[in-house]
């Protein structure tokens, strides 16, 4: 019996292989270590700490949120993934590659906060150009530009130039532009800016339809009932560092409740906890943790972090 029991505690005792940073993982598709950014004056004196030691990883096929007020760090990140900024210590890693090197750009497509397209082209002329820096043969970009304006609703105004576009005309044909490389990585910045109610529901399908086609996206968003929706994991960011890092449903969880959700059953039912549901002939839909909402986090996390600076937000499990 003891031979048997130093067997077993021993093997629960081996221990587990921790990954190493940018160890070679197919599954990780972006990764930080301890990525900084300082923004200095003319004379090389600290100006802003925009970005502090953020530890960061992106999966695979997931849509993760990347969410902060104003001057959180949020832009200064996506820059930084992209090669725009160089950082001032630390690493970031994306699809295997440092950052800075450009070749990873080929299979990244982004779609910033305001899209700069040339205002005198269409849409069909826009999308081509675009088509054309990535070196596709003529037929494949005429396919993809036809299956893009299609994809984001602008047939009907494909050959209307640019500078007649509405805002969230202008967001769609933006977006078209990000995907026309067929991108294994996609960065949006405040993907449903200027959309209208439709529009925004339309966006978010598209989204999703990315992850389905296996494609990874990170979305800076301020509209928190969007990312809700769409987004797997999230980060919130506040001054620059990384305040709450992810599920979506584990961290919006209300753990010391516990909500239960019937029908059929009478006005003086609805008042009796769970045992007497059957007893009511009631029929028990759904039984479990309430959630509170992506906003009401974002809030309380932003408080917290105001009240204890230079400390990362500790919630109950």
């Amino acid at each position: 019996m003891s031979e048997e029991k130093s067997s077993t505690t021993g093997a629960d005792k081996m221990p587990q292989k921790t990954r190493r940073f940018g160890e070679d993982d197919a599954n990780i598709v972006i990764e930080t270590k301890n990525l900084s950014k300082v923004y200095r004056d003319f004379w090389g004196r600290q100006k802003v700490r925009a970005l502090k030691a953020l530890d960061l990883e992106v999966q695979k096929g997931e849509i993760f949120g990347l969410l902060g007020p104003n001057g959180s760090g949020k832009s200064t990140t996506m820059k930084l993934l992209l090669g725009l900024l160089f950082p001032s210590g630390g690493q970031a890693l994306v699809l295997g590659k440092e950052a800075s090197n450009v070749e990873k750009n080929e299979r990244i497509g982004y779609l910033p906060e305001e899209s700069y397209l040339y205002k005198f082209l269409n849409a069909e002329e826009t999308l081509d150009f675009y088509g054309r820096l990535f070196d596709m043969p003529a037929k494949v970009r005429r396919d993809r530009v036809k299956e893009l304006i299609e994809k984001v609703g602008l047939t009907w105004a494909r050959r209307r130039q640019l500078k007649e576009y509405s805002k969230g005309m202008t967001r769609r044909i933006g977006l078209a532009q990000a995907l026309i490389n067929d991108p294994d990585l996609i960065l949006l910045d405040e993907p449903t800016s200027g959309l209208d109610p439709i529009g925004v529901d339309e966006m978010k399908s598209m989204i999703m339809e990315l992850k389905e086609q296996g494609k990874t996206v990170v979305m800076c968003s301020h509209l928190l009932t969007d990312v809700q929706n769409v987004c797997d994991r999230i980060a919130i960011l506040h001054q620059g560092e990384l305040k709450e890092l992810g599920r979506v449903d584990s961290l919006l969880e209300v753990s010391d409740e516990i909500q239960f959700r019937a029908s059929g059953l009478s006005a003086d039912a609805e008042k009796e906890i769970q045992e007497v549901i059957e007893r009511h002939n009631g029929k028990l839909l759904e039984s479990g943790k309430p959630s509170t909402t992506l906003q009401d986090l974002f809030l309380e996390i932003v408080s917290e972090s105001e009240a204890r600076p230079g400390r990362r937000v500790t919630r109950k499990d």
